[in-house]
């Protein structure tokens, strides 16, 4: 067969190839078969009589090329983390920078290092988007990350941020990375001071590791008496806190002294004058020399005064007024992130073994004596030396059935196997490459396999429900047959 149609491609019309390809019957496709193989066959034995230095074996891709050229480079990952003290070499259009600020897919990006031909670039304000491929395996860019940005356009102020240095600190509420300080900020009044919201925001603030400072702002609104009160009962909890006001300026200069060459987070509810703080730390001088924000404060919104709001008449909560994470530099040197309020901390980094931890009462009994098992959970095991009688214990308790049923759902939902954001597979001459590990439901669409099988799994159960119908005692048949027999 393949030696008539090798006759046929040397002396055969087009046309007729056409027709014996389309002929009817077994035939006329056993000879378009053999005829493209022998076309194949053909072509390859005159290739190398013409040249003789053809060899037989098929020229490699240029993924074969390429995977051949990356043998023994590191895959594992798609954008490896850099190191703290790493120093990339940068290009003309690359940069690295603080976030200074996020908003919806934008970041703001202060530049504290560059490589470009002109005059230096630091201060400068880029905004920036951030690379598809870090969304893709989940790393997320906050407010305070020192990230390495590409494609800027100097001109227009953009760029791309294509990676992200390891964090030294992250918080969950509010999203903040490298933070150095934690300043927990309630209202002794308005809105009223509530122990158990209290206990919630230090317990969140503990499970960080960060050091933290507790002040409790407007205490011109209270009686001398009720200051004390709160003195010596916060004092119990072990935390000795800092009274001030931002309306009188009283006890602002020792918080100062506190923040001073750090990078600090206010966290608190909603109208406690946390914007209202900060302001007033940021415009009681100068900003030093040495800050890299100076040149773009006063020229751009985002380092303006923050917005300040009025405490609710109706609910006596505070108002929603600062609505993203903004770094801001203050004048004692350092900078102060200014956050959004929020009632009620998530503790999801908060398990039930750490949570003991985040109380300084069980830490200081625990020091002095041991309890009798390691995984004490301090609720009345045998040998537990934490007693309930101390005035949070009813708060522990508590969280601790709030912390307990969620681990216990998300044991039922997840399970205890987390896939990684990163998947490898084999390619081209054995190399291992990386790729993203894309969420089923927002990436990946449903197989045709898997849809059929769902609608007739649908329809089967639909015929199931039709055959245990009896007609006989529908409601309508029977009010019929009852006419009928009247």
């Amino acid at each position: 067969m393949q030696i008539s149609s090798l006759s046929i491609i040397r002396h055969s019309s087009p046309s007729f190839l056409r027709r014996a390809a389309i002929h009817h019957g077994g035939c006329g496709v056993r000879l378009g078969i053999g005829i493209r193989r022998s076309f194949h066959l053909l072509t390859v034995v005159s290739a190398r009589r013409d040249n003789p230095d053809v060899s037989r074996k098929p020229q490699p891709s240029k993924n074969m090329l390429r995977a051949k050229h990356n043998i023994g480079k590191d895959h594992s990952s798609l954008a490896p983390v850099l190191s703290p003290d790493h120093n990339p070499s940068l290009l003309a259009s690359q940069a690295i920078g603080t976030v200074a600020t996020a908003q919806a897919n934008f970041m703001r990006v202060v530049v504290s290092e560059d490589r470009s031909s002109s005059s230096s670039k630091e201060g400068v304000e880029l905004l920036c988007v951030v690379r598809a491929v870090l969304k893709k395996i989940r790393r997320r860019v906050l407010v305070g990350d020192k990230v390495l940005v590409g494609s800027i356009d100097w001109d227009d102020g953009r760029g791309m941020i294509e990676n992200v240095f390891q964090r030294r600190s992250e918080i969950l509420d509010p999203p903040v990375a490298n933070v150095d300080h934690l300043l927990v900020l309630f209202s002794l009044d308005q809105p009223k001071l509530e122990p158990f919201t209290l206990t919630r925001f230090l317990v969140e603030a503990e499970s960080t590791g960060i050091p933290l400072t507790l002040a409790l702002n407007k205490c011109e609104l209270i009686s001398q008496e009720e200051l004390e009160s709160w003195k010596m009962r916060l004092r119990g909890w072990n935390y000795e806190p800092f009274f001030c006001s931002v309306g009188t300026k009283e006890g602002l200069d020792a918080i100062g002294l506190v923040l001073r060459d750090q990078t600090s987070v206010i966290v608190g509810p909603s109208g406690v004058g946390k914007s209202s703080l900060i302001n007033v730390l940021r415009s009681s001088g100068g900003v030093e020399e040495e800050n890299w924000f100076e040149p773009i404060i006063g020229n751009n919104k985002w380092f303006e005064d923050q917005r300040v709001g009025e405490v609710s008449t109706r609910s006596g909560r505070g108002k929603h007024t600062t609505r993203n994470v903004s770094l801001l530099p203050i004048t004692e040197g350092g900078y102060l992130a200014d956050t959004p309020g929020f009632n009620q901390p998530s503790l999801l980094k908060v398990t039930k073994h750490s949570l003991a931890l985040c109380f300084p009462e069980i830490r200081k009994m625990i020091e002095e004596e041991k309890c009798g098992f390691k995984d004490c959970l301090h609720i009345g095991e045998p040998g537990c030396v934490v007693k309930g009688e101390w005035e949070r214990y009813p708060y522990y308790l508590q969280l601790l059935d709030e912390i307990r049923v969620r681990e216990d759902f998300q044991l039922k939902t997840f399970g205890t196997k987390r896939e990684g954001d990163v998947r490898y597979k084999v390619g081209g001459m054995g190399v291992k490459q990386a790729e993203p590990r894309l969420q089923p439901k927002k990436h990946r669409r449903e197989s045709r396999k898997k849809v059929k099988q769902t609608r007739i799994s649908e329809l089967d159960e639909f015929e199931d429900e039709e055959s245990d119908w009896d007609i006989e005692d529908d409601p309508i048949v029977q009010a019929i047959e009852n006419e009928k027999e009247r």
